[in-house]
């Protein structure tokens, strides 16, 4: 039995800008943390031959033509090449899917990473993530980016270059260990109750850039602007500077489509900001999932949250990316 734990991740900075429909023509940048929520995935080899899935929904197959899961049927063609297939695969998730926190990539890696090492072949970090964007952006024709596949593969506090050649320089943030105590004490995260699929939001974004929307470009270009500063801020352990960008990012953020946020999260976040967070967000595409917020006043913003019906999940940052358990 091969298992293994790929990270989910919050986006810190600069999120939008590593879609190829931008960077290809301007370079992105962004910071992503990874964070102690994982996508566990485990192989193992049945007693009979088919192909045997488990995940929200159970499939059993003879062939790999006839599976529904698309992420799936794609890596598993890539990589069993046998007639007559003998494998089960079994995922599971701290947090459900469509809640922004880069799951689909996250499970990508996660299943390429237990596969390679079901086959006893090794497998690189940038090997892998480079793969993982390949089936999701270029095989599956997904409106996404490549933050999630590298953040899930390296893990970390890390801030991505994508180059126009479609290259990814990765660097590790060199953070303090105080600042990073610092940002797990003073980040708070809440489920807003309502769960989206990012191709939906994100479809509006790739065809306005695509076809070089004015509007578009220039929102895209000050949140990667905003992206170099949080990193700035948090070099410097200026985790308040760094929630007053965050509470600009998610202004200027808001501006791309209508399908970015509705009353109910805006009304959820003003009420935020009045009860202690400094600053805040949507993580991921928008749509709903989760409000990240910034905040000095921690036991406030929870309470009155609680009164909300919000959950909050607690998280920490986690710094060994995709392994295999």
């Amino acid at each position: 039995m091969i298992t293994s734990r790929s990270p989910l991740r919050i986006s810190l900075g600069g999120g939008g800008t590593d879609l190829p429909s931008y960077y290809k023509k301007y370079n992105g940048y962004c910071i992503s943390g990874s964070i102690n929520k994982y996508v566990y995935t485990t192989i193992i080899t049945p007693f009979s031959p088919g192909i045997y899935l488990k995940y929200s929904e159970i499939e059993k197959e003879k062939n790999f033509s006839k599976i529904k899961h698309k992420i799936i049927k794609n890596v598993l063609t890539r990589e069993i090449k046998s007639l007559r297939p003998q494998i089960e695969i079994i995922t599971l998730a701290d947090i459900p899917s469509g809640t922004g926190l880069g799951s689909s990539g996250s499970f990508t890696v996660g299943l390429i990473k237990a596969l390679r090492h079901y086959k006893k072949e090794l497998i690189t970090q940038k090997e892998l993530a480079e793969l993982s964007c390949k089936i999701e952006i270029e095989d599956l024709k997904n409106p996404s980016g490549k933050q999630d596949q590298y953040i899930a593969t390296y893990g970390g506090i890390t801030e991505f270059y994508f180059k126009k050649s479609g290259e990814v320089i990765v660097n590790r943030l060199p953070l303090k260990k105080n600042t990073i105590d610092d940002l797990n004490e003073n980040l708070i995260m809440f489920f807003t109750g309502f769960s989206r699929n990012s191709s939906d939001v994100l479809k509006d974004q790739d065809i306005k850039t695509k076809k070089l929307n004015s509007e578009m470009i220039k929102n895209l270009n000050l949140i990667k602007k905003l992206g170099y500063e949080s990193r700035d801020a948090l070099i410097k352990n200026d985790i308040e500077k760094f929630g007053k960008i965050m509470h600009e990012h998610w202004n200027i953020k808001k501006e791309r489509t209508a399908k970015i946020s509705n009353t109910k999260i805006n009304d959820y976040y003003d009420i935020a900001i009045k009860n202690g967070a400094i600053g805040g967000k949507l993580i991921g595409a928008g749509g709903g999932g989760f409000l990240l917020f910034v905040t000095d006043k921690k036991k406030k913003l929870r309470n009155k949250m609680d009164e909300l019906g919000l959950l909050e999940v607690d998280f920490q940052f986690e710094f060994e990316g995709a392994k295999i358990i």
